[in-house]
């Protein structure tokens, strides 16, 4: 009796234990998360990406949408960021298409990828997501209660194009608006990949 009870206690801490990894690789403990490399998400081709990829990279994590005025100078000013420090300094960024303002990202994956092509954009595009409410992937959850310098604390999203900067240790560092341009990150930037 003895050796049964403990081969099950083994067994049920073997259940535990995987199950806790399924539900961290599933994002559903975002609370618990230090940084964003807790975290997984789909690319727009499916495909599942552990975000401590990005370990040791500067990060801006934009919600993107195609149907959005401001699509044209985020993503022409971004793919510049992108190529003035990707190979230099190391810069990632990760574009997150969302729908929830003003159905401004209606497209399926191949018609994002199409639109993307077209403005030449070579960063990282990850599958349509919530970024606000019940249903907003983790990530973001976890993004928008985080606390920085400026102070900023528990606010949702307000519109499309909001960037997140995100320094080496994948912590979050500074807030830009939907009204502030990528250039308008630049200085900020440059101060992270001095660190």
């Amino acid at each position: 009796m003895m050796r049964f009870s403990a081969t099950f206690s083994l067994f049920c801490v073997a259940i535990v234990s995987a199950n806790q990894k399924y539900f961290n690789q599933n994002n559903t403990n975002w609370k618990e998360a230090t940084s964003i490399y807790d975290f997984h998400a789909k690319d727009i081709d499916g495909n599942d990406v552990s975000l401590e990829k990005y370990k040791g990279h500067v990060v801006i994590i934009v919600n993107v949408a195609s149907k959005c005025g401001l699509a044209h100078t985020n993503y022409e000013q971004l793919q510049v960021l992108y190529n003035d420090y990707a190979e230099s300094n190391g810069l990632r960024i990760l574009a997150f298409p969302c729908n929830q303002f003003n159905n401004q990202e209606p497209g399926t994956p191949e018609e994002i990828k199409e639109f993307i092509k077209k403005h030449g954009v070579t960063f990282d595009i990850f599958d349509k997501i919530d970024v606000n409410g019940p249903e907003a992937h983790p990530l973001y959850q976890w993004l928008v209660n985080q606390k920085f310098e400026s102070d900023f604390l528990s606010e949702p999203i307000e519109w499309n194009f909001v960037k997140f900067l995100i320094n080496k240790e994948g912590k979050v560092v500074d807030r830009f608006g939907s009204k502030e341009e990528p250039f308008a990150m630049e200085y900020a930037l440059q101060h992270e990949f001095d660190q």
